[in-house]
């Protein structure tokens, strides 16, 4: 199967929020399922796209796929620093996976963190349980940073989120 990937079009933002938070769902990734208060992040493209770049898959008009890059520190950095960008919210929906999206969408983000001046690495985190996106990232040349691992509820001391860079 043939796609592209480009920003995301206002009228993509509703599909690719609720990919996005079906992919956390369907994964067991929300430790409330429905009623976790990050599906609304999730969902909210939006938000991402005012304050970042949101990436797309599309094939026939269908998206398949999307990416937040967050071209350096600001509202939408959990862990980028100065000459850092980051990837958040990788998600591919159910009936695309295994057709390389998710590789291609992390290729672009990382094509566009070497063309940021001044760009020197690339960082995202994972949970722990999010295999197949460890083996992308890893197959592209990411290393794990356990130094830079962070939970994102400290109330909840059991969510510990796992930290990957590629540094150019």
């Amino acid at each position: 199967m043939d796609f592209v990937i480009r920003p995301a079009e206002p009228g993509e933002y509703g599909t690719l929020g609720e990919i996005t938070a079906q992919a956390y769902l369907r994964d067991g990734l929300l430790d409330f399922g429905e009623s976790d208060g990050y599906l609304g992040e999730l969902r909210d493209v939006a938000k991402r796209a005012a304050a970042a770049e949101v990436l797309v898959a599309v094939a026939d008009r269908e998206v398949l796929g999307g990416v937040t890059f967050v071209p350096g520190a600001g509202p939408m950095a959990d862990l980028a620093g100065p000459g850092e960008t980051e990837i958040r919210m990788l998600a591919v929906a159910h009936a695309a996976r295994g057709r390389g999206v998710g590789e291609a969408l992390v290729r672009t983000c990382t094509d566009r963190a070497r063309a940021v001046e001044g760009c020197v690495r690339v960082v995202l985190s994972t949970q722990s349980s999010m295999h197949t996106a460890h083996r992308i990232y890893e197959r592209l040349g990411f290393v794990r940073t356990p130094g830079r691992d962070w939970n994102p509820l400290p109330e909840l001391d059991d969510i510990m989120l796992l930290t990957y860079e590629l540094t150019f």
